[in-house]
């Protein structure tokens, strides 16, 4: 359903992407030792029967996509590949002696950066211990960029039991493809996609972005041609974040004005939807489809959907350890990062030490809040206890909760959050609500606007 402007408006603020609760900005930690990490935590966690996620971070692109804001380095050096892979083996043998045995994996995602920038014969280096003791009926996925995606790499990685894959395809029309720095033909989409489904891959995923510059509705209405065309498993359909000032983005390529206004952005995303919910997806969590027989549709149906820094996943691991320079590691305690600094953290790594610099330890409240949040995002309601923390919430930020429900967003009842199809587009706001790290007068040069 379409949205009144005034309605848009109202809500179009600064508001965390909510993949973690609390958000990076607001962990406790500034500095966080290996020593700290490793004595006081791991040590308790290696006593612990443990479900096991993994994520990859493999940084590096042979070039800058202006729209992006992940963690990343430009080179066309493939001189950096295997350097970085032996740090890698080096970071995982540091958490198989802190585990006391071999880890047992049920959950791998390899993010980046592009992670087919490197060669079919490196990542099967890399991926071979690590996949030794997976489970069987494990999740095993992986970014790729059509343009820097062979059949090579396609089979080694299904040898080595992958059997999802997204590949970022962004927007067809050329001149946003020229705008973000992407050029990639419909073409390459299509041989890449087919390739992977031939080959056996269970779930192909296509990456597309909305509100980016010079962006309209025609090229939304031919990206999803395309797309409907292709018919992938699943689709992301992320809203372009615009943070010019984080470091590295490179959102300077273009001018504010290319961008569309905070109305016909969401027009584009209400386009996209209605078509592909007309074509039979389902739309699963916060800004993401996927056909009814998909996992995550299944996930979603049956209430077993979760949420964590590498996006909605069906796997509901206890752990989830963070490999390579920038990655998060999630714990029932808290969060743990590694440092993004290329260098350093091979440094680190090198010589035998985790390159962990920055953390945040749960309080009760965080962890509490935690759990309805997620639930917010993954289920879009949440229900509460008399004399809890969200009972408090409400009562603190009453009139905001009401204007959520005179607006149509939500509906409280039976000590229940129930957002409702017009308040999806909005749950960032609804959880922004409840989240009392944000501050007001920070918001702006901390967040992308929630349309």
């Amino acid at each position: 359903m379409m949205l009144s402007k005034k309605v848009i408006e109202k809500y179009n603020v600064p508001s965390p992407r909510y993949t973690s609760y609390p958000t990076i900005l607001d962990w406790n930690r500034n500095t966080f030792t290996p020593e700290e990490f490793t004595t006081e935590f791991l040590e308790k966690e290696r006593k612990k029967a443990h479900s096991t996620s993994v994520y990859i971070h493999l940084p590096f692109c042979e070039s800058l996509c202006t729209f992006c804001g992940c963690h990343k380095y430009i080179t066309k050096r493939h001189s950096v590949e295997a350097p970085y892979i032996d740090s890698l083996l080096q970071e995982w043998d540091i958490y198989n002696q802190l585990n006391g045995d071999s880890i047992a994996v049920s959950e791998v995602h390899i993010g980046g950066g592009t992670p087919t920038f490197f060669s079919a014969n490196e990542l099967k280096r890399l991926l071979s211990p690590i996949m030794k003791n997976k489970k069987n009926e494990g999740l095993y996925s992986f970014e790729g960029h059509p343009n820097h995606t062979s059949k090579e790499q396609l089979e080694i990685l299904y040898e080595l039991g992958f059997r999802r894959v997204s590949f970022g395809i962004q927007d067809y029309s050329l001149h946003v493809q020229q705008a973000i720095n992407r050029i990639q033909s419909y073409e390459q989409v299509k041989e890449v996609t087919e390739t992977a489904r031939e080959m056996g891959y269970v779930t192909i995923s296509h990456d597309l972005v909305f509100g980016l510059p010079r962006q309209r509705m025609e090229d939304i209405d031919r990206t999803i041609d395309h797309t409907l065309t292709l018919r992938p498993n699943a689709i992301s359909l992320y809203s372009y974040a615009h943070v010019p000032w984080v470091k590295g983005t490179g959102q300077r390529g273009f001018s504010k004005s290319d961008l569309p206004g905070a109305e016909d952005k969401r027009a584009l995303y209400e386009k996209a939807k209605e078509r592909l919910l007309s074509a039979g997806y389902l739309e699963i969590g916060f800004d993401h489809f996927a056909l009814p027989d998909e996992p995550l549709a299944l996930a979603m149906e049956s209430g077993d959907l979760n949420r964590t820094f590498m996006g909605y996943t069906t796997s509901n691991t206890d752990r989830m350890i963070g490999l390579g320079a920038s990655a998060i590691s999630e714990y029932d305690f808290g969060y743990a990062q590694n440092n993004k600094d290329i260098k350093a953290y091979q440094t680190s790594v090198n010589a035998g030490q985790l390159p962990v610099i920055k953390g945040h330890i749960h309080s009760h409240e965080d962890a509490t809040l935690k759990t309805h949040i997620l639930e917010l995002m993954c289920r879009f309601e949440t229900s509460y206890k008399p004399g809890s923390i969200i009972e408090e919430k409400l009562r603190h930020f009453d009139s905001t909760f009401r204007s959520f429900v005179n607006d149509g967003l939500l509906i409280m009842r039976d000590q229940k959050l129930i957002i409702t199809r017009a308040g999806k587009p909005f749950v960032r706001n609804i959880c922004m609500t409840l989240d009392p790290y944000n501050n007001k007068e920070q918001l702006e040069q901390r967040f992308s606007r929630s349309i």
